[in-house]
């Protein structure tokens, strides 16, 4: 492998590739070989993790220094000022007060913005996410050495569980309480799956570790198929997530070539062969068993449980389903060991939670942090706070299936146990954050139009009571509203919690829950006083619906 003297990577997430990432790539190429750096300078694309409006971003590595937004006018500028002559291009730097993701450990040593806790996303953004060589300089794969090498399939289930890892899709189960469910069925035949399919509105967190760091899921599907006896694994990836899945792509094939998949892995007994399979781009697929059946060639619908996929899986065999951010922290914890896991977080949600951050604030992205911290802390600390000095009312957690939460829980820890306490979850990750302007009944409108359009139709609950749902909504928010609404939307979000045959209807009462439960008074405003506090709904006096 050659020694470069610098290492230049340009952002290429979608965004950066709209506003000229690739041009600029292109453009330093052609001013290193002006200079003649050609053997003396690295240039890559990698996925960037900081704010969209510094993007595209181009960092410059050993000296860590981070400009942007880059325009390609600049280019010659800087390989000329830094590359050429080895001074830092000032007026093209990054303003450290903008930088976030992995980027912000680049100034946080300043003092500019407080240190994330990086576990999952702590290549995306630094390595070329093409490249098996700086996956593996940066400890990659070490993980699977020491499982197929130096522990039994039962001691990385027993390290998974000691480490106290939940489920980072929304449902926080313990991970290695799964992983060993699936282990303890015989069966000549077994999968991993990895469900990377993030329909939620508002994520993108799983996007930005497979477009950062491939290897890392690839890693974890193998040691997860030698834990459990499996040799096959599928990746199911959101359709539209066109650029992972390219990389996840290049990476298996890498990964093959460097004998990390395929017959005798590091010359162990341990075989595994894993495939990319692209999502049907329906929301319900995102349910585990609705994925299995998109998998398999059906229409994605979920299947009736018992049995659950750990006894009766793909194509009818055992089968592990874990989320896209779930299996990112198996490498580090095999690596670093349970103990290490357990210092960041609480004592009963540990590790630490990558978050989306959306809405009314100052600085929107992506941000890991441990798990514990509460949303006061992420809307003043990593978003700078609310827009225009507007007032924090609610923030919608992990997309439409989360939980709509009050500014009276926003010193609540966010973790899975404390979230369960104050009756609220803590969903995907997603944060949407809402100002005063913002009408409660008015998401809830949008949240049950979202359900009623994306539900598959198979049971009655979710079919005919999101269409309820909605119309009862929408006549309140016409001022046609009555005090028997209150229970005819009590009564729904019952009934779609119990009755419902999958997740998506059982999660889509939630938000009447929460708007009843938190935001009585408003609710009241619509339907007692025919008003809208925050002046969204046109409260006419005569529903559409009726029109």
């Amino acid at each position: 492998m050659k020694n470069y003297r610098s290492m230049v990577l340009i952002s290429n997430d979608p965004h950066s590739m709209v506003q000229g990432a690739q041009e600029i790539f292109d453009c330093i190429k052609t001013e290193v070989k002006k200079y003649q750096l050609e053997d003396e300078v690295s240039i890559a694309m990698a996925s960037d993790i900081s704010r969209m409006d510094i993007a595209p971003v181009v960092v410059v590595y050993p000296e860590a220094v981070v400009y942007g937004p880059m325009k390609i006018e600049d280019v010659p500028f800087l390989v000329e000022e830094h590359l050429y002559k080895g001074r830092v291009a000032n007026r093209l730097q990054a303003p450290k007060k903008a930088l976030s993701g992995p980027i912000a450990w680049l100034s946080a040593r300043e003092g500019s913005l407080p240190a994330e806790q990086r576990i999952v996303l702590e290549r995306a953004g630094v390595i070329d996410p093409e490249s098996i060589d700086d996956y593996i300089i940066h400890d990659g794969y070490q993980a699977l050495g020491k499982a197929l090498g130096e522990m039994k399939p039962e001691d990385v289930i027993a390290t998974l569980k000691n480490s106290g890892l939940r489920g980072r899709g929304g449902a926080g189960f313990p991970t290695g309480l799964k992983w060993s469910f699936v282990a303890g069925v015989k069966s000549d035949k077994k999968y991993v799956v990895c469900n990377a399919d993030e329909s939620e509105p508002g994520t993108f967190k799983d996007r930005l570790i497979l477009e950062g760091d491939p290897h890392s899921i690839i890693e974890a599907m193998i040691i997860a198929g030698y834990a459990i006896g499996a040799d096959e694994g599928y990746i199911y990836v959101r359709g539209e997530y066109e650029l992972a899945q390219s990389r996840l792509k290049t990476a298996i094939q890498q990964a093959k070539e460097y004998g990390m998949l395929g017959k005798n892995i590091f010359g162990s007994a341990h075989s595994f062969e894993l495939h990319v399979h692209a999502g049907a781009g329906a929301y319900v697929c995102g349910e585990e068993t609705a994925l299995l059946e998109s998998i398999e060639g059906k229409r994605g619908e979920p299947r009736p449980r018992p049995p659950y996929p750990t006894t009766d899986g793909l194509w009818g065999k055992p089968t592990l389903i874990n989320n896209v951010e779930t299996l990112a922290n198996v490498p580090a914890i095999l690596r670093h060991g349970a103990d290490w896991f357990k210092t960041f977080g609480t004592p009963s949600s540990p590790g630490t939670k990558v978050y989306t951050i959306l809405g009314n604030v100052n600085k929107t992205g992506l941000v890991e942090v441990s798990m514990g911290i509460t949303l006061r802390e992420v809307i003043s600390i990593y978003a700078k706070g609310m827009k225009s000095g507007a007032t924090f009312k609610l923030a919608q957690t992990g997309g439409s299936s989360g939980s709509i939460i009050p500014a009276s829980l926003q010193d609540t820890p966010m973790d899975y146990d404390s979230y369960a306490k104050a009756g609220v979850s803590l969903g995907s990750g997603a944060l949407l954050i809402c100002s005063e302007e913002t009408c409660v009944i008015d998401l809830a409108k949008v949240l049950l139009q979202f359900f009623k359009f994306e539900s598959c139709g198979k049971c009655n609950p979710c079919r005919i009571g999101n269409i309820r749902a909605l119309q009862t909504l929408d006549r309140i928010s016409e001022g046609l509203g009555t005090a028997q609404d209150i229970e005819t939307l009590q009564s729904i979000s019952k009934n779609l919690y119990e009755m419902s045959n999958c997740g998506l209807g059982q999660t889509a009462g939630a938000p009447l829950k929460d708007i009843i439960n938190h935001f009585r008074a408003e609710v009241d405003a619509h339907i007692k006083l025919k008003v809208c506090p925050a002046g969204v709904c046109a409260m006419s006096g005569q529903s559409n619906l009726y029109k």
